[in-house]
């Protein structure tokens, strides 16, 4: 099933434990490293990177492919997808194969094809969603830059003496 609202991607959310990212960099400029970062230490996921060019991000196992993660650790909840489109029907096909429950399409990962094969597979499908965005908006660590800065205020900033002010009234 498609998850096309909050309510249902949340849910998707609370009931996974597990996480397969498919495409996850060890280059920490990557937005796939920013995601598998915060999941792996924000969030209570398990979370293993798959990338066949690496042995381990941030010391956690990468696996060469969603068979290799589930020999070893079994199926995963959540495929998580940084791939190019024209690529993902093949990742679909193999979530599918393992026995995942659920697809996650990163930002602009979009192909009619994989969603549909994972739709009619019977998995949840998340398209053209950050799973780190809906996550953080979901608990309470999401503002402007996508992070939580951790200052929550209506007020203007204090100005120091001789300061210009940041906006005038």
């Amino acid at each position: 099933m498609i998850l096309a609202t909050p309510s249902q991607r949340r849910e998707l959310l609370e009931r996974s434990r597990t996480v397969a990212i498919v495409g996850a960099s060890s280059h920490p400029l990557r937005p796939s490293y920013t995601v598998f970062s915060y999941l792996r230490t924000q969030t209570p996921f398990r979370i293993a990177p798959i990338n066949p060019t690496i042995a381990e991000i941030d010391g956690v196992r990468a696996f060469a492919s969603l068979r290799d993660y589930a020999a070893s650790e079994g199926t995963p909840d959540i495929v998580d997808v940084f791939r190019r489109p024209s690529e993902v029907v093949e990742v679909t096909r193999e979530a599918i194969a393992v026995g995942a429950k659920a697809i996650w399409f990163q930002y602009g990962v979009v192909n009619t094809d994989a969603i549909r094969l994972a739709d009619e597979a019977g998995l949840d499908v998340v398209v053209d969603r950050c799973m780190k965005v809906e996550y953080a908006r979901f608990h309470g660590g999401l503002a402007m830059s996508g992070l939580n800065s951790g200052i929550i205020s209506s007020r203007l900033p204090v100005v120091s003496a001789g300061a210009k002010p940041l906006r005038s009234r």
